[in-house]
């Protein structure tokens, strides 16, 4: 299968180790002093470890690659104890790999592990997410169903007035803007998780006036083309701020994660702010 797994440039590599720590899944060693990629199936494709190199010399690429295989890994993870568990977990939330945290979960519950409180917590930061709680973890929390009815507020047509639309330009899917659009440059950017304008009811004149806007889904889209995009997109323009606005699922947070490293990527500093919104639509503290 084709998928995004990490490459080592040995001319730059000097063999610092410094990668090794930050790849708790243990993908990574030092052999005849340079980092070299030791298995494809424990190599999540993330890139943990690129923010870490001295040199640069860590990149991903999309190759074909043995599947990665949460249950390997936590075999090791396992083995280092419950700080790299814990950051273990938390580095697949942040990437939005909510899927493979609940692999992790029922690894340890089939193995008569501990499960960390953490974990529950990571996977599910607001309770209202599921009905059980903090009860047994199943599927990806964003992906859970709650009813939200307000009495009478669906029956009544018509109560909203027509409101003005605030999107002065076009299109706004990540996948479809060029980097080089006219409306990026000296514009304020709000880089928006695609669920968010259906939970906020007040999206345009909140989010949206004002500014250039660009839509995915850290989840559902490749993660690696949103970031080689937003790299140049931050690249070749002259940004005045940033304003990331996502949803309070999980794997949602993977948009956070993806603009910080493409910033750094693009060696730009621009103001970034952060606005989480709940699934009641309500703006949430980060």
């Amino acid at each position: 299968m084709k998928r995004q797994i990490i490459t080592i440039d040995e001319e730059k590599c000097n063999g610092c180790g410094k990668c090794l720590p930050n790849c708790p899944e243990g993908a990574l060693q030092i052999i005849d002093g340079k980092a070299r990629l030791v298995s494809d199936l424990f190599c999540d494709g993330l890139g943990a470890c690129i923010g870490y190199c001295p040199e640069g010399a860590i990149s991903t690429e999309l190759r074909e690659a043995e599947k990665y295989d949460e249950k390997k890994v936590m075999e090791n993870i396992i083995r280092q104890g419950p700080n790299v568990l814990k950051a273990h977990l938390k580095h697949l939330v942040d990437h939005g790999e909510t899927d493979l945290v609940v692999q992790a979960v029922e690894y340890l519950k089939d193995n008569d592990h501990e499960i960390p409180e953490e974990a529950i917590a990571l996977l599910c930061p607001a309770s209202r997410i599921s009905p059980k709680g903090n009860g047994p973890v199943s599927g990806c929390p964003g992906s859970s169903v709650v009813e939200m009815k307000s009495p009478g507020l669906q029956e009544e047509k018509g109560y909203l007035p027509p409101s003005k639309s605030m999107l002065d330009h076009w299109p706004v899917q990540i996948k479809l803007v060029p980097s080089s659009a006219p409306f990026l440059d000296g514009s304020d950017l709000v880089i928006v998780a695609d669920c968010v304008p259906f939970a906020y009811a007040d999206f345009h004149e909140r989010f949206l006036k004002g500014r250039s806007c660009i839509v995915g889904c850290p989840k559902l889209d490749d993660a690696g083309y949103y970031l080689e995009k937003l790299t140049a997109i931050f690249s070749s323009n002259d940004i005045r701020s940033i304003l990331i606005a996502y949803m309070e699922v999980p794997c949602c947070s993977g948009m956070v994660r993806l603009v910080e490293r493409a910033l750094e990527a693009s060696g730009k500093e621009i103001p970034v702010s952060r606005q989480m919104i709940g699934i009641k639509g309500d703006e949430l503290p980060r």
